[in-house]
């Protein structure tokens, strides 16, 4: 016998007892009459009571013969001073009694039910705040399911990736029609991976495919299936497929897989009962048990897919990868067209001198830029937002905000103009370095006390020897420059240290530039979307002989780029003595303030 049979057959004898006690109380009442106190003094004078039971406000009896069919009465109290009053004035009179049951009931049960109440309410909130959400729902799908209206996102509003959004119109013309694929035999991958850096569009893709193709849209992201029980996200699983099926077609979208399709074996002890690992066996489970021909498509976003298990990534289960990278000039200024159009924007800002100024943005940092150049335009009381704010926007990503209220001495300030026009004055002379857009002072919140901004004419896909060692001379520029001034150098040039030094590594031991090393590689590129942790262990597979060689080269490279830098500035003593006056004057110049930024575009031309 199932649950719910056990609950109608509850049902039933409750019912029947209900009947019982309502059937029990009309025969009472038939046979039991109400009469008046003056009426019972009567019989009781009379003699036709046999028995009474007296209560403090109420008292019952039981007649000696049947009075009008009736065996049994019922009458109220009245106190023995005016009942001889009434007597004697030969009125009929009655008690009646206080009907206190709606008291005890508020004064009781409803105190009680409130307490309830309020607990089941502090309990439930714990609940969901510890992520159980019942323990009768603890094993449902926590996927939000949204339809072609809620998701607002078409590929519309998607720009700057037209090579991946050709690849994913494939799955909504699959999912409009179906038999279309079908006509030569083949079929739609199962799943589709998007990769790429942190911002780039993955997520948006995913609900602009099922704003496209119009059917439901399972949303969830990989840590919503592990929790502290065990099962309970290989049970999550099976669930959300299951719904899948119910709603097909459709799209089931996981967001950070690698929250839950991590390598197995590593970050434990591999003993196989980990309750991830039983929940990505699960997946895989799934994914072999379902037919893409019925309409389900599988989409996943991941910044870290070089940490994935190998049985999630082969043919079968995740068939097509497809890659969401940073996108290129073009790409970030027909990003920016789309978010511009969300806001009030002047006529003769272009949106392609915007994106000359932001290489290697994302998505997801064009649309903030956007963003904070609306505020700022909003904050100096404009009307519309022009290219001053989008360069303000820039700075204040980018370095931060302004703290003029930081005081700094006069020769610090010195040491910082000198410094910074170091930086620009090598930018604007060493060939292929990028233009010089803006040199600064001040200091901003992230911790520069100054900055040279710069402005790349192209996209780079293939840089030089040359062109790297010229990047390292406009890096120790800087300090070089402090030399030429004071005699001395300050820490000013750190990160510029940290820099260059990383440029000159890669030049020996990734690039095989270097003539005494030799064209070995001798540090391999981790790969992957965030970044080298540099906190973890690297191996390394060379000789101390070769270790030593590699530092020598490497110190060599960054001699040479300080030599360099000197000697560059030397030349130029004049504009460096007047540039790094000028911006002690005025903290903040460009190339059409100060002509000498300039030569390197004049010399071009």
């Amino acid at each position: 016998m199932d649950r719910k049979q056990q609950l109608h057959l509850w049902y039933f004898l409750a019912a029947f007892m209900g009947l019982l006690v309502v059937q029990s109380w009309l025969s009472q009442a038939s046979v039991t009459q109400r009469i008046p106190y003056s009426t019972f003094l009567e019989h009781l004078e009379a003699g036709r009571i046999a028995s009474v039971t007296v209560r403090p406000e109420q008292i019952d009896g039981r007649y000696a013969d049947p009075i009008d069919g009736n065996t049994h009465f019922i009458t109220n109290i009245v106190p023995p001073d005016l009942t001889d009053r009434l007597e004697r004035s030969g009125v009929e009179f009655d008690g009646t009694v206080q009907n206190t049951f709606l008291a005890t009931l508020l004064s009781w049960i409803v105190p009680v039910l409130l307490i309830f109440a309020l607990w089941s309410f502090f309990l439930r909130r714990v609940i969901e705040r510890q992520g159980m959400g019942g323990m009768m729902s603890v094993g449902k799908s926590r996927a939000k399911v949204y339809v072609e209206r809620d998701t607002g996102v078409t590929f519309d509003d998607v720009a700057g990736v037209d090579e991946a959004k050709a690849e994913l119109k494939e799955i909504v013309d699959f999912l409009k029609e179906p038999k279309k694929f079908g006509r030569l035999g083949a079929r739609i991958p199962k799943g589709i991976l998007l990769t790429g850096p942190p911002g780039t569009g993955k997520t948006l893709f995913a609900r602009a495919i099922a704003g496209e193709a119009g059917v439901p849209f399972f949303s969830i992201s990989g840590s919503e299936f592990v929790e502290m029980f065990v099962g309970v996200g290989a049970a999550r699983v099976r669930d959300l497929f299951e719904q899948a099926r119910k709603a097909a077609p459709c799209i089931i979208f996981i967001d950070e897989l690698d929250a839950l399709g991590r390598r197995r074996g590593i970050g434990g002890f591999g003993s196989g009962h980990d309750e991830k690992e039983q929940t990505l066996n699960q997946l895989l489970a799934e994914l072999d048990g379902f037919d893409p021909r019925d309409g389900i498509v599988l989409l996943a976003a991941t910044n870290r897919p070089e940490i994935l298990d190998p049985a999630l990534m082969r043919a079968g289960r995740f068939d097509r990868q497809v890659v969401v990278g940073r996108p290129d000039k073009s790409g970030r200024a027909a990003i920016l067209r789309v978010h511009l159009r969300k806001i009030a924007v002047d006529p003769a800002l272009d949106p392609d001198a915007v994106a000359a100024l932001t290489p290697g943005f994302t998505g997801a940092e064009l649309a903030n830029l956007v963003n904070e150049a609306a505020i700022h335009a909003t904050r100096r009381g404009a009307r519309k937002v022009g290219l001053d704010d989008m360069t303000s926007a820039l700075e204040r990503v980018v370095a931060g905000m302004e703290r003029k209220g930081r005081l700094l001495t006069p020769r610090e300030r010195e040491t910082v103009a000198w410094h910074e026009m170091g930086h620009a004055l090598a930018a604007a002379r060493l060939p292929g370095a990028d233009p010089v857009h803006k040199v600064s002072i001040i200091p901003r919140t992230i911790g520069a006390l100054g900055y040279t901004m710069t402005r790349p004419t192209e996209d780079r896909f293939l840089i030089t020897r040359s062109e790297l060692e010229n990047r390292m001379v406009m890096l120790l520029a800087g300090r070089a420059a402090e030399q030429i001034r004071f005699a001395e150098v300050s820490t000013g040039a750190a990160d510029d240290l940290v820099r260059a030094t990383d440029i000159a590594r890669q030049i020996v031991t990734r690039f095989g530039m270097h003539e005494t090393v030799g064209q070995a590689v001798l540090e391999q590129d981790r790969g992957g979307y965030l970044g080298e942790d540099r906190l973890a262990f690297t191996p390394r597979d060379h000789s101390e002989a070769t270790a030593r060689e590699v530092d020598l080269a490497v110190r060599d490279l960054l001699d040479s780029a300080y030599r360099r830098a000197l000697a560059l500035l030397e030349g130029c003593h004049a504009d460096l003595e007047a540039g790094a006056r000028l911006l002690l004057e005025r903290e903040t110049i460009t190339p059409a303030e100060f002509p000498a930024l300039r030569q390197r575009e004049a010399a071009a031309a």
